[in-house]
């Protein structure tokens, strides 16, 4: 099964982080990384520019309308992501588990929408 990650944390904490507070961060992302190679398959992973970056989309009266910023206005916003190929949710949940804790992490399986070819060439 396929199953996202989706890791959210404080913005700015980074930016305030000391050296040894990055490296930690850093070691768990190792330690998950390598614990997946051990027990699943890393599909993709990717971490995210903060949110002043992002832009999202909104239909309102019919028309696209486009505006600055995040979906939801939080103090943890996503900065990251993982898709892992596992057994099982209760597997990628036990993974996560070294990821750094100061991160909400959400585990969401992946789902094939009938009639959709995902054999599709994306390049």
């Amino acid at each position: 099964m396929k199953v996202l990650v989706l890791m959210a944390a404080t913005e700015g904490d980074w930016d305030s982080a000391t050296a040894e507070q990055r490296q930690e961060v850093m070691d768990a992302h190792t330690a998950f990384h390598k614990a997946v190679a051990e027990r699943a398959t890393m599909l993709a992973g990717e971490a995210l520019a903060e949110s002043p970056a992002a832009r999202t989309l909104r239909h309102v009266d019919g028309e696209p309308v486009v505006t600055e910023g995040p979906y939801a206005e939080t103090a943890e916003q996503i900065g990251g992501f993982y898709l892992v190929e596992a057994e099982s949710l209760d597997l990628v949940v036990e993974l996560c588990r070294l990821l750094p804790s100061s991160y909400a992490v959400e585990v969401r399986p992946v789902i094939a929408i009938e009639g959709y070819d995902d054999t599709r060439d994306w390049e």
